[in-house]
C-alpha cells in the first residue's frame, strides 16, 4: 500500500546532496521492503515519523506496520525520495541534464534543496572561498520560473483568444495550461487568490488584460504552491557557515500578505550536517555507540560504561564524534536530516490515514483480538474525503463502496474530509463483504 507522495531532491554538484541522501535513505536497510512497485536507480525512501494511534488504544504489541516500522508509539512511514540530477546554471535552456532535471520535478510534490552553507563551493560546485549562497536558492527558483514561464508565455496570446471566446473562468483556462506541471485546478486557484490578497495583480479573472509582468508574477506564485521548497542548509559545522546562515534566515525572515522571497521562507529553512549523520549512522552499525536519527546526543562506551555492548572507540573516532557533539548536536540540538523530512511532508500538509478492517481490535480480522493492528498508514492530501481515499486504495473499493466508520462506530459520510485524529482511521464496508 503505498503513498504517491514524492519529494525531490536537487543541489548543485559538491552542496552535499549524496551525503544528504545517504543520511536520510540508509535506514531503509532496517525494513527491505517498500509499498512502491519500483524503486528507480535515481529514487530511494526516507521515512516520516508520526505519532502511532496503537498506543492511545491500547493496542502497541499488536502493532506491526506492513511498511516502515514501529517503535514505542513513534511510526515512520516510508515516502518515496526523488534524486534530481542536472542543476547546473542553464538547465532551463537544455544546459547539461538540464531536461531531464525539469522533467523529474514533474513528478514531486515538494523540493528539497541542498545548499552548501559554508560558502566553499561556487554555483558550479567548484572550490571557492566566500562564495555567497543565497546565489544559490535564488538560481535554483530562477531555473524553474524561466522554464514555467518561457513555456507559457509562447502559448499565451492563443490562450487569452481562446479564453475569451469561450468565456470560461480564469482558474480553468490556466489550469489547464498548468495541468502538464502535474497540478490540481485547487492549486491553481489558491495561486489566483494569492495574487488578488498580495495585490499582485489587479485585473484577476480577465486574462485578456494581463501583461506579461503580469504572467510573469502569477507564475511565481503559482510555483509556490505548486513546489514548497524546503531549503536544507548544509554544512553547519564548516567556518563561515554562521555568518551565511544570519545572512539567510534575515533574508527569508516571514512577512504578513507578501509573497515568499525566491519561494522560500524561514520556516522551510532547516539546519543540517548530512556529513554527520552519515558517520554517526556508521558508528551505530559498527557498535561504537547508542544513537538513533533526530536524537540530541549519542552514548559511547565512555559515557556509559555499563553498556558492554558497545565497542572501545579510538583516539580518531573519538576525536570526530566529540567534534559532531560540539559543534552540531550541542549546538543545533540535532544534525537535521530527519527534520527536512518532516518539514517536506508537513509544508504540503499531507494526512496520514490508517484503513483498517476493524475498529474494535484495528486489525486485519474483526473477529481475532490477536491479530496484527494498524498494518497499513497511507499518505494523501489535504482535504482528501472519505470516497476519494477508498478509490485511490483500491477501484473495487469505490465500485463496491457501501459506507466507512471510525472509532467508536461513528459513520462516516463519503464527502468527510478526512482530518488527523478526528477521522483518520477508517474502515471501508463493501457490498461485496
Amino acid at each position: 500500500m503505498s503513498s504517491s507522495f514524492v519529494v525531490a531532491c536537487v543541489g548543485k554538484p559538491s552542496a552535499g546532496k549524496s551525503s544528504f541522501l545517504n543520511a536520510v535513505t540508509d535506514a531503509a536497510a532496517k525494513v527491505g521492503s517498500f509499498p512502491f512497485t519500483t524503486i528507480e536507480p535515481n529514487q530511494g525512501v526516507a521515512y516520516y515519523p508520526l505519532e502511532c494511534p496503537c498506543v492511545k488504544h491500547g493496542v502497541s504489541k499488536q502493532c506491526k506496520p506492513r511498511y516502515g516500522w514501529c517503535k514505542e508509539g513513534r511510526r515512520f512511514v516510508p515516502v518515496r525520495l526523488l534524486d534530481v540530477a542536472g542543476l547546473v546554471p542553464g538547465a532551463s535552456e537544455g544546459r547539461g541534464l538540464g531536461n531531464r532535471f525539469l522533467d523529474d520535478l514533474r513528478q514531486a510534490d515538494v523540493l528539497i534543496h541542498v545548499v552548501d552553507a559554508s560558502g566553499t563551493t561556487d554555483d558550479n560546485g567548484r572550490e571557492a572561498k566566500g562564495y555567497d549562497p543565497v546565489g544559490d536558492i535564488q538560481w535554483l527558483r530562477s531555473e524553474i520560473e524561466a522554464w514555467v514561464f518561457g513555456n507559457v508565455e509562447r502559448r499565451w496570446p492563443g490562450v487569452v483568444r481562446r479564453h475569451t471566446a469561450t468565456k470560461a473562468p480564469a482558474v480553468d483556462t490556466l489550469h489547464a495550461q498548468l495541468a502538464g506541471y502535474g497540478t490540481t485546478r485547487d492549486v491553481v486557484q489558491r495561486a489566483l487568490d494569492t495574487v488578488v490578497r498580495t495585490q499582485l495583480i489587479e485585473a484577476r479573472d480577465n486574462l485578456s488584460q494581463w501583461s506579461t509582468d503580469d504572467l510573469r508574477r502569477f507564475v511565481g506564485v503559482f510555483l509556490d504552491q505548486r513546489f514548497p521548497t524546503i531549503v536544507a542548509l548544509n554544512k553547519i559545522d564548516m567556518p563561515d557557515a554562521d555568518k551565511n546562515i544570519a545572512a539567510i534566515l534575515k533574508r527569508y525572515r516571514k512577512q504578513p500578505n507578501v509573497v515568499l522571497r525566491d519561494g522560500v521562507s524561514e520556516d522551510n529553512i532547516v539546519l543540517t550536517s548530512a556529513l554527520s549523520e552519515c558517520f554517526l549512522r556508521r558508528m551505530v552499525k559498527q557498535r561504537f555507540i547508542s544513537y538513533t536519527t533526530g536524537d540530541d546526543d549519542f552514548v559511547s562506551l565512555d559515557d556509559d560504561p555499563a553498556l558492554t555492548e558497545l565497542r572501545e572507540l579510538d583516539d580518531k573516532a573519538r576525536r570526530r564524534l566529540d567534534n559532531i557533539r560540539d559543534l552540531v548536536l550541542f549546538r543545533y540540538g540535532s544534525t537535521g536530516v530527519q527534520d527536512v523530512i518532516v518539514r517536506a511532508v508537513e509544508a504540503v500538509g499531507f494526512v496520514p490515514v490508517f484503513p483498517v478492517k476493524s475498529v474494535v481490535n484495528f486489525g486485519a480480522s474483526s473477529s481475532d483480538s490477536s491479530s496484527a493492528a494498524f498494518q497499513d498508514c497511507v499518505l494523501v492530501r489535504p482535504g482528501t474525503t472519505v470516497r476519494e481515499f477508498a478509490r485511490k486504495m483500491h477501484n473495487q473499493l469505490d465500485v463496491n463502496y457501501a459506507g466507512a466508520e471510525t472509532v467508536g462506530g461513528l459513520q462516516l459520510a463519503e464527502d468527510d474530509a478526512i482530518v488527523a485524529g478526528k477521522n483518520n482511521i477508517i474502515k471501508i464496508a463493501t457490498t461485496a463483504q
